[in-house]
């Protein structure tokens, strides 16, 4: 018989002294949080009956986890980052907000502080030069209503050719294939680069560890990440999904999106073959101050 005492007052008072109720000092915010935390786990607890065992392996889990500073991946591969733009998808809906490009996850693998170019810029090092497809990609920023945008800032990073990203793979040169781009009169922005690959998780990683658990693979298609950003504009926070890939629709991380495809035409020219992608943004107005800014999600930063 499943025993379960978590409803009980005097559990209820204990999580509260443990959440930090007993004391006028700290985060009330926090400790609200907090109190949640402990009365949902251990409901979870008994509704399931996990056993020590399990527990205890729980802990050591996310000990590994955090130790192979995966936690921003596996929020993704579960699908709790693409639960969010639903969520914020949804209180637009409410708020009579609509139009323009869609939102999607950002990912763990952002890095502050990327070289700034006026119009046009080249990603890549040259590192990859004989390996790599040239890419060029190009676009307008716009305005609800169809008319460009210049002077806002495209924020772009993503993978090379072996599916890893600059300052997380210390091979890399650093801001290797991460640029700001200002657009120009004409809200256009262009960038050279190289075709990226896709990724997937390391397969001797925690979250690989829970994905196969879960009989999921850890794949992701290739993509490139966007900030895009105006002054009066709503921040976007998206990605391209790159047509044509296995792992388009099948994505671990749950970014693809419709109206998020990217369509890469291959031309064979005097130089050899290169790949061209064109996509336009469309921004909302900012209805405050706030809608301009990304979130103040914690991330990396190149040292000087």
């Amino acid at each position: 018989m499943t025993v379960k005492i978590s409803h009980t007052a005097e559990v209820q008072r204990f999580f509260e002294e443990a959440a930090g109720f007993g004391n006028d000092a700290g985060n009330p915010r926090l400790k609200r949080i907090v109190q949640r935390v402990l009365q949902d786990t251990a409901r979870l607890i008994e509704d399931l009956e996990i056993s020590e065992d399990e527990f205890w392996h729980a802990v050591d889990y996310l000990n590994r986890l955090g130790g192979r500073g995966e936690a921003g991946l596996l929020v993704a591969g579960l699908g709790v980052e693409h639960f969010l733009d639903l969520l914020q998808d949804a209180k637009d809906a409410q708020a009579g907000l609509a139009g323009g490009t869609p939102r999607t996850i950002e990912g763990p693998l952002y890095v502050a502080g990327a070289p700034l170019a006026e119009g046009e810029v080249r990603m890549d090092d040259g590192s990859e030069e004989g390996v790599a497809t040239v890419m060029y990609l190009e676009g307008r920023v716009l305005d609800p209503q169809g008319q460009p945008l210049p002077g806002a800032t495209v924020d772009l990073w993503h993978a090379n050719t072996r599916g890893t990203y600059s300052f997380f793979d210390q091979s890399q040169s650093e801001y290797n294939l991460r640029r700001r781009i200002v657009t120009d009169a004409e809200g256009r922005y262009r960038a050279r680069s190289i075709v990226p690959s896709g990724y997937g998780c390391d397969p001797q990683g925690p979250t690989q560890e829970c994905l196969d658990l879960l009989g999921r693979h850890g794949q992701r298609p290739a993509h490139v990440h966007f900030f895009i950003s105006a002054p009066g504009h709503r921040h976007l926070t998206t990605q391209i999904n790159l047509s044509g890939d296995k792992y388009l629709w099948d994505d671990f991380a749950y970014a693809t999106r419709d109206g998020l495809v990217g369509e890469v035409v291959f031309v064979e020219g005097a130089a050899g073959r290169h790949a061209e992608l064109k996509f336009d943004f469309r921004l909302q107005l900012a209805l405050g101050e706030a809608d301009e800014q990304r979130s103040g999600r914690p991330r990396a930063l190149q040292e000087a």
